[in-house]
């Protein structure tokens, strides 16, 4: 089917250099990725992910991540499973 319709739409400038970049890593267009979320939507007939409002405890870990908080390095996948006692 020819690709003739057009979408518009603006967005952060930062945003969308971080998620071009994404695109790149991947192989991907920015025209190609919005393809595959359009036929991804339509495939399932709603949205391809779920669309949540985190908790308390959720942003709190968000938080705390972002500031460094709480995280534990592990040299491999075998230390991070002694750490977490697997």
């Amino acid at each position: 089917m020819a690709k003739s319709a057009m979408i518009h739409a603006r967005t952060e400038t930062e945003l969308k250099k971080e998620v071009e970049a994404i695109f790149s890593a991947l192989g991907l267009s920015t025209t190609a990725a919005l393809n595959l979320f359009f036929h991804q939507v339509k495939m399932r007939r709603g949205l391809p992910f779920a669309v949540e409002i985190p908790n308390e405890e959720t942003l709190k870990t968000f938080s705390d991540s972002d500031a460094g908080k709480g995280l534990v390095e592990s040299k491999s996948a075998k230390d991070m499973f002694r750490k977490l006692g697997i």
